[in-house]
Parts: structure tokens; sequence; C-alpha cells
């Protein structure tokens, strides 16, 4: 862990818990597998990775609906683009690269 990547590890922290606070299904389990992953690829600077799980864990997130993990998402997600991380494959509309 460095500087730049400890307050994106903090919110990712956050984020698990929350997840782990959702009712049991197999769902439950991905979210939670792909968002270890994640957390793993930003405790190793692993840019694609993290671009990867980020689209993964942020599309799960959505078909699940739970709107505290949505939030504590987008945390990590500021954590990581005030970090100098891409998060995205692609600009958002409006944004330019």
């Amino acid at each position: 862990m460095s500087e730049r990547t400890a307050p994106s590890l903090v919110k990712l922290d956050e984020l698990l818990a929350a997840i782990k606070t959702l009712p049991a299904s197999s769902a439950k389990d991905e979210i939670l597998e792909t968002t270890e992953a994640l957390r793993r690829a930003v405790a190793a600077f692993h840019m694609e990775a993290i671009r990867f799980r980020m689209y993964s864990v942020e599309r799960q997130l959505r078909k699940d609906g739970n709107a505290k993990c949505q939030e504590a998402f987008e945390s990590v997600r500021h954590e990581l683009e005030t970090a100098g991380f891409h998060t995205r494959s692609h600009a958002a509309p409006g944004q330019t690269t």
C-alpha cells in the first residue's frame, strides 16, 4: 500500500463491509468476490485490472440496486480518480481525455 492508494483501499474496505450486509445469495457472493479482486488490483497498482474490475463491480451493483453499496462504490471511484487512476475504459459524456 502507498499513500496514493491508501484512501482508495479504505473506501474499498467500506464497500466490502456494505456488501457483506446484503442478504445471502449467489449475486452477493459474486459481487463480494469481484470487489475483493478489485481491492487486490488497487493494492498492486494494476491499472488494467482496476479498470476491468471497476466495470464489473459497477455492473453487478447496478443490477443489485442497493443504494448504500452504490454510494460506497462511487466513493471508491472518486478516491481512485483523485489518486490519478483511470476507472473507466472511456471518458464519460462531457469529459475530455
